[in-house]
């Protein structure tokens, strides 16, 4: 079934040069190509975005988590005492 679609100068310039140069045989060459990197980018997306969830799903069923203040001032107190053990401080 066909279809019409506005692309607009930039485009349409785009694809006449594009077939002008051999690169493709038709502007609907171009158009499936297109098609199908986005299809590729979508696939990617909603594979990425379901491995953010499985990690998240993971992360919370990992335990308790420990508050934010508590781990820095851990962290503080390790480097102060790695930096005195240097003579540093």
């Amino acid at each position: 079934m066909p279809s019409s679609y506005s692309l607009g100068p930039r485009f349409e310039a785009l694809m006449a040069e594009l077939v002008k140069s051999g690169r493709y045989n038709s502007k609907s060459e171009i158009l499936r190509d297109g098609l199908r990197m986005v299809e590729e980018r979508e696939a990617k997306f909603l594979s990425e975005l379901e491995e953010l969830r499985e990690a998240v799903r993971l992360g919370s069923e990992s335990g308790p988590g420990i508050p934010v203040e508590e781990v820095f001032e851990r962290l503080t107190a390790k480097y102060e005492q790695m930096a005195k053990d240097q003579g540093l401080l």
